[in-house]
């Protein structure tokens, strides 16, 4: 089959590999709509996991089930399937213990162009497939559930990461897709004020839409002296970190209230360690938390995530600007990922 990969660090292309097996738990997929994310590029031009050496990318895929494996109960050969980015290992102790997708080990339930191939294949394996797909509802596009993969439940972890709570004042920090999400999932919380920190004009749109009440644009200044003008030298209640660096956490810190609350879901591709400062952390005592966390995924999670599609409580269609409509597009929309262009949200390639 054919698949656009890794070749090596700082190197992708096209290749071809053998198709994958069925396991008794598990089912083959062909993808019908498909993104390219900041993690790909974080993956190959930084070499954020290590190098990795003819691996099929991609994480985010809509998909028609193939092949199923003879133990497999709720789907079959033919169902439309929203596969989240992260397929855990349920029986591992990891799972029994709460966090799933660190099942095997270290961010061990992103398996998708991590240890395993990606999506961006003609033909694509998902392990446990009876815990790790989810029906694509009737009435919800290709597009927008492609969105429900990994930018939704990323950018609400954040959220839930934070312990965004009615009324508290919340700040997040990048506003791309995931970011975007992390606006819409704290005003879904609701949070009062809901600050979002960007630069790009159509994700400051987008994030009003979602339920941004004020801007931090940091080209126009620090940001954390603006958060302080702005909530008259209080701080914020909690922090989403949806961007940024190794240096953005100290950020955060400075501008959050004691027993505040960070939720960190940026991948940080670069750098060896994170900064805390040790006065604005009350030198240890002041009982700010940072949590940083891998989304959740399962069956369950991506179910209850397409019912806010479905109810129309959600609109994921508002991250899609570019949409392509061949499997040799991926290319193309990869590149849009790493290069940034202004008018850049989310792209999707509809196979």
């Amino acid at each position: 089959m054919k698949g656009f990969a890794m070749l090596e660090i700082g190197k992708v292309g096209w290749i071809e590999k053998e198709a994958p097996t069925c396991g008794p738990l598990d089912a083959i997929c062909k993808p019908l709509a498909i993104s390219p994310c900041t993690s790909d590029v974080h993956t190959v031009w930084a070499g954020a996991i290590g190098d990795r050496h003819n691996m099929i990318l991609g994480h985010e895929a809509v998909a028609e089930v193939v092949e199923i494996g003879s133990l497999v109960k709720e789907f079959k050969v033919g169902d439309r399937v929203i596969v989240p980015a992260i397929t855990p290992d349920w029986g591992s102790l990891e799972a029994q213990a709460g966090y799933s997708m660190h099942s095997g080990g270290m961010l061990a339930g992103w398996k998708f162009s991590n240890f395993k191939d990606g999506v961006f294949g003609e033909l694509f394996h998902v392990n446990e497939a009876d815990a790790n797909l989810a029906l694509l509802p009737d009435g919800v596009d290709l597009a927008s559930a492609t969105m429900l993969c990994d930018m939704v439940p990323t950018g609400f972890h954040g959220v839930e990461l934070a312990d965004v709570q009615f009324g508290d004042t919340v700040a997040v920090i990048g506003i791309g897709p995931v970011g975007l999400m992390s606006v819409a999932g704290s005003a879904l919380r609701g949070a009062s004020h809901i600050y979002a920190v960007g630069s790009r004009p159509n994700c400051i749109q987008i994030a009003k839409e979602y339920g941004a009440t004020d801007i931090i644009n940091y080209r126009e200044g620090d940001i954390v002296e603006q958060i302080m003008e702005k909530t008259h030298g209080k701080g914020l209640d909690r922090i989403v970190i949806a961007g940024g660096d190794v240096h953005t956490i100290n950020q955060a810190i400075q501008m959050l209230k004691p027993g505040g609350k960070i939720g960190n879901v940026n991948y940080l591709g670069e750098g060896d360690y994170i900064d805390i400062p040790r006065v604005e952390w009350g030198c240890g005592m002041s009982h700010k938390t940072i949590a940083g966390g891998l989304m959740p995924g399962g069956r369950l999670r991506m179910e209850k995530l397409a019912s806010l599609l479905e109810t129309k409580k959600l609109d994921t269609s508002k991250l899609i600007t570019h949409t392509f409509n061949s499997f040799d597009k991926v290319e193309e929309a990869l590149f849009l990922m790493k290069d940034k262009p202004k008018d850049l949200i989310k792209p999707v390639v509809i196979l």
